[in-house]
This record gives structure tokens, sequence and C-alpha cells, in this order.
């Protein structure tokens, strides 16, 4: 496929027009973060970095954008396999917690002078200019699918490789972009490539013009997993008497599911009471802490025996006392989704019963979990759609399939087909950094 012009007359004048609108916008803009950072005061800190200001350099730098939290962890592996090669890498984050992440993983490598993180520069063209002089990048990476049409535009102007990584389209997006935002679809075509997730990404890409593009698989099955938390969720199991009970996790739920998840929770043990089988151990991990005292209100009024992580067990997961006799035990705590789902014999992956789309099911496959998602996956189309074909996935079209999936006779995969699949399906950064060099010589 011929890459169209870019930028064409129509983008153009669009960035003019997107750029008044930030000009205008930025009071406000400064305002929101000051906001942010009376709860996160992470937000407020190096407001220089985002008008492009650098206070530490780091020339012939490779720059992997990982706006949040989620993306920056997809980035670790690949970040790391930069680094062991003998490159520079500067990361830019939106959030404070995408900024941490990256802080934390790469220590050593920060004190090194090997690795630098930063706050991806606003949307202004002299704000990149000057992130570009202080690093000037040989190349960048967009981690997921990060549409910003000044970032894009910049990093052509002043001829900075930029491709989009982990890439998938989502068909939502490409039907919303088709109807409503065709802008935005012209907008990618300003990017040197795309390495994309999957066969059917590479067309969806394609399709809205974009050229240049190797499938490279999901960087997310490439993600370390941290033993000690696995060990920690095996010995949990052990404290709570639940080697012979069926443990069940609800990861990341969202708000709208929770009906549907205290439903199936009742219909579960009811069901195993009925065939003389223990009741199951639930663990209910909502998405978000906002939502921890909400959830805790809701089994206290749905009338389920519970605990709350954050009051029987101490820091590092260490239990204080006796373990209860309980339901469900609330997970009100962030960064130990790998202890809960190495407590699990089957996870339900929250999201997906509700419109925007289910969660992530790379963390409890890695673990060789069997995993179930509610009806809407178009967030997650890949792996999804092929674990689902391979039987490592239960797609739930319905509540009623949520409580069939959690029933004694319900058939399970087996540790040799998930072992199969993650053999397919692996191998995304070795696939990335052999697919870099060649994209970088077709641009």
């Amino acid at each position: 496929m011929t890459k169209a012009p870019y930028p064409t007359l129509r983008i153009r004048l669009f960035l003019l027009g997107y750029a008044l609108l930030w000009t205008l916008a930025l009071p406000a803009i400064l305002l929101y973060i000051r906001r942010r950072a009376r709860k996160d005061a992470d937000y407020g800190t190096h407001l220089g970095e985002r008008f492009g200001h650098a206070s530490t350099r780091l020339p012939d730098s490779v720059w992997v954008h990982a706006v949040s939290l989620g993306e920056m962890r997809s980035a670790v592996p690949l970040v790391r396999a930069l680094l062991d090669r003998g490159e520079r890498v500067v990361t830019t984050h939106f959030t404070p917690a995408g900024r941490r992440e990256a802080a934390s993983v790469f220590a050593r490598e920060i004190a090194e002078g090997r690795l630098v993180p930063v706050w991806v520069p606003f949307e202004f063209d002299f704000a990149y200019r000057r992130f570009f002089r202080a690093y000037r990048p040989r190349y960048g990476l967009v981690m997921e699918i990060e549409i910003w049409p000044r970032m894009i535009a910049s990093a052509h102007r002043h001829r900075v490789p930029l491709f989009m990584c982990n890439a998938q389209y989502p068909s939502k997006s490409l039907a919303r972009d088709a109807r409503h935002l065709p802008i935005r679809a012209a907008m990618m075509t300003g990017f040197a490539g795309a390495l994309v997730k999957s066969d059917l990404q590479r067309e969806r890409f394609e399709s809205v013009g974009v050229t240049n593009i190797a499938v490279t698989g999901e960087l997310r099955f490439e993600q370390p997993v941290p033993q000690a938390l696995v060990d920690k969720g095996l010995a949990l199991r052990h404290w709570f008497r639940a080697e012979h009970r069926p443990v069940f996790a609800f990861a990341s739920v969202v708000e709208g599911e929770d009906a549907i998840f205290l439903a199936a929770i009742h219909a579960a043990r009811a069901e195993y009471h009925a065939a003389g089988q223990p009741s199951p151990l639930v663990l209910y991990i909502p998405r978000k802490p906002e939502r921890f005292g909400v959830v805790a209100e809701l089994l206290r009024a749905d009338g389920l025996i519970f605990a709350r992580r954050s009051e029987i067990l101490g820091p590092g997961l260490q239990p204080t006392g006796t373990p209860p006799t309980i339901d469900v035990l609330l997970c009100d705590s962030l960064g130990e989704m790998y202890a809960w789902l190495a407590m699990a014999d089957r996870v339900a992956v929250g999201g997906g019963f509700t419109p925007k789309g289910s969660h992530n099911i790379s963390e409890p496959l890695v673990l060789h979990k069997p995993v179930m998602v509610g009806p809407d996956i178009h967030t997650i189309e890949y792996p999804a759609t092929e674990a689902i074909a391979a039987r490592v996935c239960r797609h739930l079209t319905s509540p009623g399939d949520l409580c069939e999936a959690l029933g004694p006779d319900s058939p399970q995969p087996t540790r040799a087909q998930i072992d199969k699949f993650l053999a397919d399906h692996t191998g995304a950064v070795e696939k990335t950094l052999a697919a870099l060099p060649v994209l970088l010589a077709a641009r």
C-alpha cells in the first residue's frame, strides 16, 4: 500500500484549530492538574516537563510513551530488552501512576543515567521541539493506541519516526471514527508505522491508511510475574484453609456489574451446597479504590459474610490473628493482583458486563488460570478472540452464563491447553525488536 501524503490540507487546518483550542484551554488544564495534585501530589511536580523543559538530558535515546499505569506495565518487558541491548530510554507519561511505575521498576537504570521518566509534553509544537532537543530520540514508540495530534505532527515535522506499539484498533473505535471522527483515523497516517497485535489489527489499521506494519503479538504476555506475590497468595490460601475449597476471583469489577456478580455468588453457593461440596471462597477485587467502601456496603446489604483485606491482613499481606470464616474477601488494596490470582481456581475479569468493555485477561492466563469475560470484549479483542477460540477463555453472553461457569460441574481448560495457548502467543518482545529495524528502513 502506498503511504498517503501527510499532513494533508485538511489535517493542517485541523491542527490550526487544535492549537487554538489548546491555547484557550490551557488555564483550565493547569487548574485541572492543580486540583488533581490535591489528591495526588505527584500531579503537581516537574511542571516544566509538560512544556518540554528537561532537567536531565539523554540524547540518542529511544522514546517510549506510556500514558498511564496499564500502558507502562505492558511496556516494561520491551523497555527492559532495549536497556539490555545498551539503549538509553526516555519514557513519557500523563498520569502519576505510569510515571511511578517507571521510576520503581527502573530505579537502578535511572540512577545509572540510562533511563529518564518524564511527563509527556502538552500538545504544543514548541513543547515537543524542546523535548526533542533534550532527548534527540532516534524513534518513538506509543504504547497501545494513543492518538495525540500534536505529538504525531511534531514528531513528523522534527523527523522523529513515531510508531504505534502493541497496538490494536478496537471495533467500536473503528466504527466510531468512520462515522463521527474521520480526522482521528486520518491522523494515524502520520505515524511512521505500527507494531500490532494480530493480523486482524493489521487489516484494521491498513483500512484507514496506515502503512509499514508488523504483527508482533501481545507484550502483556511478557510482563514479569512477581513471584513474591504469587507465593504470598498461595500461603494465604493455606491460611484461609481453602486448599480443598473452590476459590473464585472476580478481578477488576467496575461500577454496574456488582448486582450481576453478587447474584452469581449466591447461585454458586447454593449449587455447591446442593452438591454436598464446600462453598466457594470469593475474592472480590474492585477496579478502583474509590469503590472499596461502596462495595463493602453492597456486600453487607446482600447478607454475605465478608472481611476486608485492609482489616485482616497487614503490610506485605501478613495475616493478623486467626483466619475468619467468610464467603467473600474484599480485596481493598492496590498492587496485589497477582496474589489474588494465585489463590484462585477460576477468574472472572470485570468490565465486560458494561459497554466500556472487559479488562485484560493476560495476567490470569500467564498464571495458568481458567478465565472468563462478559459479553463486551471490544477492548481486548486480542487476545480474547484467540483465547476464546482456544477454549482457555470463556465468553459469557449473559449473567446466566456466569452462574453456569462457576458451577461445580462446569468444564474447565487443562493446564496443557493454557500452556499451548501461551506458547502460540508469546515472543512479542523478540518480534518487536526484530521488526523495528525493518520498519525504520522502510519508512
